[in-house]
């Protein structure tokens, strides 16, 4: 994309064109992520799952735009990861991994696609298993999509980032469970996967945001991770990181052969949206890439845990705030639940109660003067 380009007004919904290309990437990564839900079977690598995911994605966004008149950026947004149990995020391992899924492991998958730069994002959590799932698998995952649900109705023009922040962890403590610490929710933009507007899973005096208002006509990556365990996960090894991004705004002279030459393949294939390791040469990344985070010049999606035994669940989506209401464009329906705890708050059932659309005063459409 050149400058002259970027300097133009900044795109959003108002265009009806954006609102097609964010629909399109959202129906491109729904599919992706029913293909790896189906994937997800005993003794299955979970490389190769992670490989089909966004090996559908490429495939998928390949053929659009295939005739633009200029070249129309488009492709994975967030490489497909698949974090098991205790692992909380950001697991896509280098293609030498061996590790399988297992009957009962809970699986949440993580992936994006992008046309253009207008991002759609999904997580969702999946046990390989038939059947209903129960106990505290099941408590997790509801206390996850509850949120979510009641995150989707606040996430709204007029509420701000810290009414959705005190509700999610109302409804995690009703199935006690806990939402996981450091994970953020945020404003997407064009080619722009982590914008200044932010939800704070939990507050805290170690992490703060700048209180901020939604606003018509903005889109959000609505990001809630529940846990049976404590919420406060650790980086257990930096080795099994691989997901990296480029910090645009961070430049060194590297000393190493090797890192030249990784970094510079990363500006080439990967000069904005994260990526993973994988797409590299495998020998050489190794290597390169820790010089590359040792200067600031990528930054790092760590694998994080919580304590063997606890379960994490996993929900995120893409919400458009139109006019008319909340569009929620990624999604894909849980298992069967049957949880141990039911809900039976009020202020909990009324924010579930409330609409996502918006009612507009004296019926009848809405003249385009009056947007």
């Amino acid at each position: 994309m050149s400058d002259d380009e970027r300097e133009e007004k900044e795109l959003d919904l108002t265009s009806p064109e954006v609102v097609t290309k964010y629909k399109s990437a959202a129906e491109i990564v729904n599919k992706a992520l029913q293909l790896v839900v189906k994937e997800c079977k005993p003794k299955t690598k979970i490389v190769d799952i992670c490989e089909k995911g966004d090996a559908f994605i490429r495939e998928q966004t390949g053929n659009m735009y295939k005739n633009a008149k200029r070249k129309i950026e488009r492709g994975v947004a967030f490489p497909t990861c698949l974090s098991v149990n205790n692992t909380v995020c950001h697991f896509s391992p280098l293609a030498s991994d061996t590790s399988e899924l297992q009957e009962g492991d809970m699986v949440k998958i993580d992936m994006g696609c992008h046309i253009d730069g207008f991002i759609a994002v999904v997580a969702h959590t999946h046990v390989v298993q038939e059947g209903l799932v129960n106990d505290r698998k099941a408590d997790v995952i509801a206390a996850a999509n509850t949120a979510a649900e009641v995150a989707l109705r606040l996430v709204r023009p007029g509420k701000k980032n810290k009414d959705v922040t005190d509700a999610i962890q109302k409804v995690a403590a009703a199935y006690d469970c806990k939402i996981v610490e450091g994970v953020l929710s945020h404003q997407l933009k064009q080619f722009v996967i982590d914008g200044n507007k932010v939800i704070l899973s939990v507050s805290n005096p170690d992490t703060r945001v700048d209180d901020a208002e939604f606003e018509e006509n903005e889109v959000y990556a609505v990001d809630i991770v529940a846990s049976t365990g404590e919420g406060k996960p650790k980086l257990l090894d930096e080795k099994q990181t691989t997901i990296y991004k480029r910090a645009v705004d961070k430049n060194y002279h590297l000393k190493m052969k090797t890192s030249r030459f990784i970094f510079s393949e990363i500006n080439q294939k990967f000069p904005i949206l994260p990526f993973t390791a994988r797409a590299l040469e495998e020998k050489r990344a190794r290597l390169g890439l820790v010089e590359c985070v040792n200067h600031d010049l990528l930054q790092p999606y760590p694998v994080l845990h919580e304590k063997p035994g606890d379960y994490v669940a996993h929900i995120k989506f893409t919400v458009l705030l139109m006019p008319n209401g909340s569009d929620r464009i990624t999604l894909h329906p849980l298992q069967k639940l049957q949880p141990t705890k039911t809900i039976d708050d009020p202020e909990i059932k009324g924010w579930l109660a409330l609409g996502t659309k918006t009612k507009k005063k004296g019926g009848g459409k809405k003249k385009k003067g009056m947007l």
